[in-house]
């Protein structure tokens, strides 16, 4: 089975060929920014880069005709279940009108289907988008009946180290509970209850662990008061949150790296920002542990951070007690995407549907 993957960023597409689980080649288109800004909207991209993904395959020496689906990143859409989802008309009529926000990622549906249209397979997916959302009902409540939570996270690593920690178990997802920290540019940590992960932060909007980019849950009473000091419109008080907050607000880096080389310098600040980080990840995974009433049969640590053994060793400690901790360090994203599509293809799952 030949599956082709995309996964549209701001100002690049990845695009990788997969032959079963083989990778066969993988390729970055990068954009230059003036290119961009002709173009007033993401969606409005969709033609260019779509000739853009057909040149790259021509030059890897794939020609359309052998593909048997194509798999794209999930974008914005309403809150679904994981899984892998056809690409459907309700779907596309969601992403090309942006109707639950804006994001470079929403182009992977249509760009799928597309090519999977033109390769003459037909068979077009997205796998576990980031809105994904199997929360139970009362981890929705907030404390302000005005603001429900909303569950935005890294479901796409999260579900795919998830099938992975459990072949390892030997049991299947399905059977297993499993507390996931993805610790990257944002930090979601998922409870993961007999597949289904039925409570999360919401990993962009402003809860859990400060992270490298962003600022985690903050104290009401004093995000309330800086909203109202006159220093900052709504959007400059999203930056500091988002963008500009966790080890940039505190270091004025988003590096773990070199915040491990300050801290080895004697760097106090650094260690205590560093400290804080360890243990902010590791009261969100206790926390995990009560929503699953203590049944868990591992913690899980990926992400770019895992690959930081000074920042794995201090939550392990912190965390070893509720169950065995695994660790796999980065994300895969585009073997995820395949994985998705393959397990469709050999029937182990059926495709869902998208309905608006």
């Amino acid at each position: 089975m030949k599956i082709l993957t995309i996964n549209p960023g701001s100002t690049s597409t990845k695009v990788a060929l997969f032959d079963g689980e083989k990778e066969v080649w993988s390729n970055t288109q990068r954009y230059d920014v003036d290119v961009i800004k002709q173009y007033n909207g993401i969606m409005d991209q969709e033609d260019f880069r779509l000739s853009e993904i057909k040149k790259m395959v021509k030059e890897n020496g794939t020609e359309l005709s052998e593909l048997d689906a194509v798999v794209g990143r999930g974008g914005l859409l309403k809150p679904i279940p994981g899984g892998t989802y056809e690409v459907n008309n309700e779907m596309l009529s969601d992403l090309r009108a942006c109707k639950y926000g804006e994001h470079a990622s929403n182009l992977g549906g249509p760009l799928a289907r597309s090519l999977a249209t033109e390769a003459g397979c037909g068979r077009a997916f997205i796998v576990d988008p980031v809105v994904v959302d199997e929360l139970v009902p009362e981890a929705r409540l907030s404390g302000i009946a005005d603001i429900e939570r909303r569950s935005i996270w890294h479901a796409l690593n999260q579900k795919a180290v998830a099938r992975r920690a459990a072949i390892e178990l030997g049991r299947k997802y399905e059977n297993i509970n499993l507390i996931i920290a993805h610790m990257g540019g944002g930090i979601s940590v998922g409870a993961h209850e007999k597949g289904k992960t039925i409570d999360v932060n919401n990993a962009l909007d402003g809860e859990g662990p400060f992270s490298p980019e962003r600022a985690g849950s903050l104290p009401a009473g004093g995000l309330c008061r800086l909203a109202y000091s006159g220093k900052y419109d709504l959007d400059e008080l999203r930056r500091k949150m988002v963008g500009n907050g966790g080890l940039v607000a505190h270091l004025g880096t988003n590096d773990l790296r070199e915040v491990q080389k300050m801290v080895e310098a004697g760097n106090e600040k650094a260690k205590l920002v560093f400290d804080a980080l360890a243990l902010q990840i590791a009261k969100e995974i206790g926390s995990r542990a009560a929503v699953l009433c203590g049944r868990v049969d591992a913690v899980v640590l990926t992400g770019g951070l895992a690959y930081s053994e000074k920042l794995v060793e201090m939550i392990t400690r912190k965390v070893s007690y509720i169950a065995e901790v695994k660790v796999y360090p980065g994300e895969d994203e585009m073997k995820a995407l395949a994985d998705g599509g393959m397990r469709v293809l050999n029937g182990e799952e059926e495709p869902r549907v998208y309905e608006n």
